[in-house]
């Protein structure tokens, strides 16, 4: 493995990196917290490029409250896209090649197919509105980057989904949940072993890709599987997204196409059930 700098380490995707390169024993992953590494901060950023001279960046950092973006659309866009973008300028420079997480926020949720990465992207937020200008960015400054846009993100780590329920399926012994918003799963350990992959194979089908898990689910069925493999006794009562007003939109359908990154980079892609099981056993 090559020098690595991983920003936004401290994140859920960057602490399921730190433990995958633990477990294969992969050399050479340098974490960066935002603390440690500002990326709104382009004079200290080149500090961190000119000690590291890195070959490959994974760029985890981001603004994802979805809700408090709508209030806040000004901060979203100083770290997802001018964030993204100072890393995109300095790897260009160093020669380091790019790997930049987006999200499946970027589409409007009207489709009723897999989603592929030449779909019209229409973000309905200002989240998925700054994590696509974020991927403008990227895609026009730096040639060597990959961007990864991947949705429903959930691990031991971090708050998420998948701990949030269970939380709650033990405090309360019912959840409301919505049952009109469909995509999959996507256990972030996965993930972060796609980007080692794409690194560690040294590939230079360089360009936008999909990933999640396999399957498709709703986030009711999502909820009950997570009560019925974890042996949380709780009931999940399906509601429809107009009765959990939030204060910003979800897409209805976000289901992604993997075609392209399975043919192209090689990735062998676990069912969301799969690897949903591996992490709850993790959480005990």
């Amino acid at each position: 493995m090559s020098s690595i700098l991983v920003f936004g380490a401290s994140g859920q995707l960057g602490q399921c990196l730190a433990r995958v390169a633990a477990e294969r024993n992969l050399p050479g992953l340098v974490l960066l917290s935002s603390q440690q590494a500002n990326i709104l901060d382009p004079a200290a950023l080149r500090g961190v490029f000119e000690q590291h001279r890195p070959q490959y960046c994974i760029n985890c950092a981001a603004y994802t409250a979805v809700d408090r973006a709508e209030d806040e659309p000004e901060q979203a866009r100083r770290i997802n896209r001018d964030g993204a973008a100072t890393l995109a300028r300095l790897c260009q420079e160093f020669g380091a090649t790019l790997l930049h997480v987006s999200t499946d926020f970027v589409f409007a949720g009207a489709a009723n197919e897999p989603l592929q990465e030449t779909d019209a992207a229409a973000p309905i937020g200002a989240y998925g509105l700054t994590k696509l200008e974020g991927e403008q960015a990227v895609a026009a400054l730096v040639e060597r980057h990959f961007i990864v846009r991947t949705g429903w993100l959930y691990s031991e780590f971090a708050h998420n989904f998948v701990k949030t329920m269970l939380r709650l399926g033990r405090e309360r012994g019912e959840v409301r949940v919505v049952w009109d918003q469909v995509g999959t799963p996507t256990y972030a350990v996965d993930l972060a072993a796609a980007l080692l992959h794409i690194i560690d194979t040294g590939s230079t089908a360089y360009g936008l890709y999909h990933y999640s898990n396999e399957g498709v689910t709703s986030w009711y069925d999502f909820a009950v599987a997570i009560f019925e493999l974890s042996g949380v006794p709780a009931r999940v009562v399906p509601i429809r997204t107009a009765e959990f007003p939030t204060r910003a939109r979800r897409p209805a359908y976000s289901v992604l196409d993997k075609s392209k990154a399975k043919q192209q980079l090689g990735l062998s892609i676990p069912h969301w059930r799969v690897s949903l099981q591996q992490c709850l056993r993790r959480l005990g």
